[in-house]
């Protein structure tokens, strides 16, 4: 372990070596490479968690440059999980990337989500999200989700040591039009 490139968070009151050393062994996969999913894998990149799976089939379009900030206009067209993993890597050069350049489907979610610890959920596309909650409980994988819409945002962990789920929260699906 790196241990100066983590001393600022080692150092941390209850956190410590054997914190990092847990973080360093985790597996977290973060789906959507977007908005929200850039910070997200960002700083789970930057904190030394052990390997970080991605999974966005999108590319960078000029209108994403504002807030997804891994992404620069030379960028624009080219795979977001391609561009991602390559500045990830650049950031910490300690974490094991894999890139899953599709978007999550009934046909491939189990055995994308199966090789990970833990799921983060950061795109706004609803019959995917409650996909995710599903195979996530199958597999009994924590869920984290997370969502904004303008100046708002949420975040909530489902299926954690058998909790409840994002269908115990949102029991149907909202309309096209919701």
């Amino acid at each position: 372990m790196d241990t100066e490139r983590y001393s600022r968070q080692t150092v941390l009151k209850d956190f410590g070596h054997k914190a990092q050393a847990k973080l360093a062994k985790a597996k977290v996969l973060v789906v959507g490479a977007g908005g929200l999913g850039v910070p997200v894998l960002t700083y789970l990149n930057a904190m030394g968690v052990g390997t970080l799976g991605i999974v966005d089939a999108d590319v960078i379009s000029n209108s994403n440059l504002h807030r997804q900030v891994l992404y620069a206009t030379k960028d624009v067209g080219a795979s977001k999980v391609a561009i991602a993993t390559n500045k990830l890597r650049a950031q910490n050069p300690n974490t094991e990337l894999i890139a899953h350049d599709t978007f999550l489907t009934k046909e491939n979610a189990i055995d994308i989500i199966n090789g990970y610890d833990l799921v983060v959920y950061a795109t706004d596309n609803f019959p995917n999200r409650y996909l995710v909650n599903v195979v996530c409980v199958i597999l009994r994988k924590t869920f984290v989700y997370g969502s904004l819409n303008g100046f708002e945002g949420q975040i909530r962990v489902f299926n954690h040591i058998v909790g409840p789920t994002y269908r115990c929260l949102f029991p149907n699906l909202p309309s096209a039009q919701e």
